[in-house]
């Protein structure tokens, strides 16, 4: 699914109503009923609910919902915050609208008047500003914000929480005031400022409504932000036939594991195997033998000479992908094989913690890596690599430029895990829980990733799939463990129902 900006957002709603053809009044009639919908599913109709509404099209969406509730029975009241003559033509004809049915229930709002008492218990529909807002709320509008914060009632806002910017970061203007929304109602397609986590305490938890905005203009439309959904994974599966072998499915090798942390190369191993690889090889160090060909008799071993560490690298001709740093640890001896396996690999190279920091501290190895090289990094992982970063926005730029510089492909790990490309590219998953926060996690996803790889998907196949299946594979362990008792094993356990899942939908 395509993540569009503001202005091309503002252009797809143009082309609809000029070539569905529909009147920007039955459009946001439509885009309000898709909310009402929403809201009276979910809210007793018992409760008080208060809109506050601005005076552009954002504000029409409000007075069209207000409505709408008011025709179910639901106690409405609205609040115009501005002057009727400031209203947008779709705005003014919803006010009257609303007004028709309900005259004692609205009223103009300034900065004379009191603003309403609202209880914890209540509900808020806050539909002040859309998404095109480019300067902080100020004067009147901010006093509003902060009543609407101060009341802790429940908070749903419309299309975006009023005060947020979509496309650049808060955090440049001087004590910003933004609605801190339980809930956000939007508009297919998604905006980019969802997914940023330092607007996660404004946003809540979001909802993509379809209003049938054009599919025509979505498509022809260059975007460099996607949300992956199965739609588009689903035509990258690789079909088994009857004759495969175990050698079709290639063989992966892991350079993982030190004392004390076998157990990360044993979630990454159990990963790789269950991605659908071939052939498994561990290369790590010899006190770990025992542990791994019992937990994962399936594996096979490559013995580091050293007892504790990762010293050296085994022969990389038999295997077609390589995955490293899980476990690791950062001694000198570490460190040099690392070096040694970058000159040597001609196959790209999944670096996950300790060979993300040890390239963090060598960065001019970075110039070395081979082509399509995988890096998966969380974001203090990430920092030590790439450099401090000002807010979200500018961490994504720097990501999409470490990518671009090193022809290299980032899994930036966390909610929304995002995958930056050489081109320019960026991707968020949609799947995974904050169950998934757990000490092994990784692991799993840097064996899962390398697996993909070793079969023969691309680089950045190998990155939407895995991140995907990781996130889905953790979303179904959830269900049956809840989020606080998900361990990195639960998700290992349900890969083969989250591969089910997608290769399902053939």
């Amino acid at each position: 699914m395509k993540i569009l900006p503001v202005d091309k957002i503002r252009e797809a709603d143009a082309y609809t109503i000029a070539n569905e053809p529909i009147a920007d009044i039955d459009l946001m009639e439509r885009a309000s009923a898709a909310c009402f919908s929403w809201i009276a599913e979910k809210m007793d109709e018992k409760k008080s609910i208060h809109v506050f509404a601005g005076t552009g099209n954002n504000g029409g969406d409000g007075l069209a919902i207000a409505r709408m509730l008011q025709l179910k029975h639901f106690p409405v009241k609205v609040y115009l915050v501005g002057p009727e003559k400031n209203l947008s033509p779709s705005c003014k004809l919803n006010f009257h609208r609303f007004k028709n049915i309900a005259p004692d229930c609205i009223r103009f709002v300034s900065e004379n008047d009191t603003l309403p008492l609202i209880h914890r218990s209540d509900v808020i529909i806050d539909s002040l500003f859309g998404s095109g807002l480019t300067r902080p709320a100020g004067g009147f509008s901010a006093s509003v914000i902060r009543h609407i914060n101060e009341s802790r009632a429940l908070t749903i806002s419309i299309d975006v929480p009023s005060g947020l910017f979509c496309d650049s970061s808060y955090k440049a203007a001087d004590k910003p005031v933004i609605v801190e929304a339980d809930f956000t109602l939007t508009f297919s397609p998604p905006k980019i400022a969802f997914f940023m986590p330092e607007n996660d305490v404004y946003v809540g938890r979001w909802q993509l409504l379809d209003i049938g905005i054009s599919q025509e203009f979505i498509e022809h439309t260059s975007v460099k932000y996607f949300l992956l959904d199965q739609q588009m994974l689903v035509p990258k599966l690789i079909l088994r036939n009857k004759f495969d072998h175990k050698g079709t499915f290639g063989h992966a090798l892991l350079i993982c594991g030190g004392y004390g942390k076998m157990g990360a190369a044993v979630l990454a191993s159990s990963a790789a195997m269950r991605s659908g690889a071939g052939l498994v090889t561990l290369h790590a160090p010899s006190s770990g033998v025992q542990i791994v060909q019992t937990a994962v008799p399936e594996a096979m071993m490559s013995i580091d000479e050293n007892d504790r560490k990762i010293s050296s690298i085994p022969d990389l001709s038999p295997y077609t992908a390589i995955g490293t740093g899980c476990g690791l640890g950062m001694d000198e001896q570490t460190q040099k094989a690392i070096k040694f396996l970058i000159q040597e690999a001609d196959q790209p190279i999944v670096f996950d913690a300790d060979a993300i920091n040890i390239l963090g501290e060598n960065k001019t190895w970075l110039g070395f890596l081979p082509k399509n090289c995988i890096l998966t990094p969380h974001p203090k992982e990430f920092q030590r690599l790439a450099g401090k970063h000002k807010d979200d926005y500018d961490r994504l730029q720097i990501q999409k430029e470490f990518s671009f510089r090193h022809h290299a492909y980032v899994v930036l790990k966390g909610a929304y895990t995002s995958i930056s490309t050489p081109e320019g590219e960026c991707y968020f998953n949609s799947t995974g829980n904050p169950g998934m926060a757990t000490g092994g996690s990784g692991d799993v996803l840097t064996g899962l990733i390398t697996g993909l790889k070793a079969q023969g998907y691309s680089s950045l196949d190998s990155c939407l799939l895995g991140v995907y299946i990781h996130g889905l594979a953790g979303d179904l362990a959830s269900e049956e463990t809840g989020q606080e008792a998900l361990v990195a094993g639960d998700i290992i356990k349900h890969l083969g129902k989250a591969f089910q899942t997608l290769y399902g939908k053939f």
